[in-house]
């Protein structure tokens, strides 16, 4: 029998509490805000930061989107970064990646105050990651930790494979996993035999970006399949990395796409703005 995760509703059920929380902090004085900067007019930019704004606004954050014009140069972006460091009405910060090719998105992740750098992509928080003392941790991977939590999957002693080497899931899904015990393996697109190594797996993260690429040769049978994939068919459907209908019979619990990881990765970026409001509140 397969087992749905259901990441909106869990996404739901988290926003509804951090929204107590909210009311709670705004009590004692502190209301959390996010700043998120979108550069330019990429149309899926200005969805996910339309979607942002809303879930935001709807927990009570004091939330609020700046937008710049595609041509605005490294040297000013980095100027409004650091206007919102200094800012004390917003815990946190997110720059909306991708970024017209004249920033350096390595320059622009840098100048974010790691305090406030909600997405855990500084170069700081990714360091404490690895070294074991997460503080902000970036929240695909994160809100796939939560999935597992929610759904009592015990990771201790498990074979687990991530496909996909990326700084935002891959390669911090691996750390997550190894500091809950799991035995994991590392693979991506250059990796020989892959589907024979992504078999072996107990728990299977996959986050590769490419359209229904895992089928069910690459799953066993009772495995945990986690599709972080976000893809558009040549109809425009939405679809995962993973092919939903042949490996969900396979699958012990599966992820769908959409309503699967998605709208955690959302929650987790609120959740780490309210606890970067708690420990600022905190200090005082």
């Amino acid at each position: 029998m397969t087992t749905i995760i259901n990441g909106k509703e869990l996404a739901d059920k988290m926003q509804g509490a951090l929204k107590i929380e909210v009311e709670s902090l705004k009590e004692q004085g502190t209301q959390p805000g996010l700043v998120v900067l979108l550069v330019g007019e990429n149309p899926a930019s200005q969805t996910y930061v339309k979607n942002k704004e809303l879930a935001a606004q709807k927990m009570g954050l004091h939330s609020k989107v700046a937008r710049y014009p595609e041509t605005i140069t490294e040297t000013e972006l980095l100027a409004e970064i650091e206007k919102y460091n200094q800012d004390a009405a917003f815990h946190g910060i997110l720059v909306q990646l991708p970024l017209p090719k004249q920033i350096d998105a390595e320059k622009v992740l840098l100048a974010i105050d790691p305090k406030k750098d909600v997405d855990g992509f500084h170069p700081m928080n990714l360091g404490k990651l690895f070294a074991g003392s997460p503080e902000m941790i970036p929240c695909t991977p994160y809100g796939i930790m939560k999935m597992f939590e929610e759904y009592k999957i015990d990771l201790a002693g498990k074979n687990a494979v991530v496909i996909g080497r990326s700084n935002i899931v891959g390669k911090p899904m691996a750390h997550l996993l190894l500091a809950e015990n799991a035995t994991v393996t590392m693979t991506h697109s250059q990796t020989k035999n892959l589907p024979a190594v992504a078999k072996a797996a107990d728990i299977l993260v996959v986050a590769i970006g490419r359209g229904h690429f895992v089928t069910k040769d690459f799953v066993k049978e009772g495995a945990v399949v986690i599709d972080v994939g976000m893809n558009r068919d040549e109809n425009g459907k939405l679809i995962g990395d993973v092919a939903f209908d042949e490996v969900a019979p396979l699958a012990s619990y599966i992820t769908p796409v959409p309503k699967g990881v998605g709208p955690m990765t959302i929650t987790m970026l609120l959740a780490q703005t309210v606890e970067a409001a708690k420990r600022e509140e905190g200090k005082k």
